[in-house]
């Protein structure tokens, strides 16, 4: 029996491996400081949900950002097969967390990083499937859009990486590189999929289940 690894070898191809990168650091500040990984959503931490939105959604390895109450969140959240990495830094803002979550990958087999945040609990795995069907080669930079705006997830091939992690500071995260490459963003649309609200203020709780 041949494997489709064996034959994706003999033939000179294989898949595309896109890893998951979930960006899940933050101290929700604007919440009273309760991390926004552990807010609980249909009984289980919000990070649960997205881990599994980009494992359902076709991305794997999946790496993990934690950064407030880390400790905490590993013991009170179903991380198997997650690598995870906790951002000392955390409070600089998500830039610190995307550097790290790129240099994770660093090395690796990833051909492309697609990148979640932890607090859009309305963005699924249908979402995170578009966005990483828009796959082409390890230059590919798209996005989620949302009745035409850009939004999250955020696909970059690994040629780009050394360049956003560059200019990832404070809480811009790549928006600055985005904006510089807009040109290049192919945008998928999925409002008829997700819904692209965070979780930022005590009035936003009421989103969760």
């Amino acid at each position: 029996m041949v494997t489709n690894t064996a034959a994706n070898a003999a033939s000179g191809t294989r898949r595309p491996q896109v890893a998951g990168v979930l960006l899940a650091a933050g101290g929700g500040r604007r919440l009273g400081g309760r991390p926004k990984a552990l807010l609980e959503h249909r009984g289980r931490p919000l990070v649960e949900h997205a881990v599994r939105s980009l494992r359902d959604g076709g991305c794997g390895p999946l790496h993990v950002v934690l950064g407030a109450l880390a400790g905490e969140v590993r013991e009170r959240a179903e991380l198997t097969g997650c690598a995870v990495t906790v951002n000392p830094g955390w409070e600089e803002g998500m830039g610190s967390s995307l550097r790290l979550g790129l240099a994770a990958l660093a090395g690796s087999d990833a051909d492309a990083a697609l990148v979640l945040l932890v607090d859009q609990p309305g963005i699924g795995a249908e979402a995170v499937a578009r966005v990483r069907a828009a796959y082409r080669s390890r230059s590919s930079l798209a996005a989620a859009a949302y009745d035409g705006e850009r939004g999250h997830p955020v696909l970059f091939g690994a040629d780009r990486w050394a360049d956003i992690a560059a200019g990832a500071v404070g809480d811009q995260g790549a928006r600055g590189y985005l904006r510089e490459h807009r040109a290049a963003i192919t945008l998928v649309e999925c409002s008829d999929v997700a819904q692209a609200y965070d979780i930022d203020t005590v009035a936003d709780l009421g989103h969760l289940e």
